[in-house]
């Protein structure tokens, strides 16, 4: 049900804004996205698992939250995270 380590790896070099950088507002949106597109497929099979779907909602609005930060902060870097993986907004 989560992203491996190595999946983990591959987003925050992609993400990264610099060398080390873990905490980024980008690296944590794009952790979130895989962590929410994970669970979406864990539904698919298991549509009683409604703790889990509690789980999911939280991880949802904590990237609402957090794209809502960026978009207010700067704009360039919110269209462009968007852009990248592939979000509606």
């Amino acid at each position: 049900m989560s992203i491996s380590a190595q999946q983990k790896k591959e987003l925050i070099t992609k993400f990264a804004r610099s060398e080390g950088d873990t905490g980024s507002a980008e690296v944590q949106v794009a952790l979130l996205t895989a962590r929410i597109t994970n669970l979406s497929e864990h539904f698919k099979t298991n549509i009683h698992d409604h703790h889990s779907r509690q789980g999911l909602l939280k991880m949802v609005s904590s990237r609402r939250k957090m794209l809502d930060y960026l978009k207010k902060t700067d704009i360039e870097r919110y269209r462009a995270l968007i852009a990248e993986l592939g979000l509606r907004r």
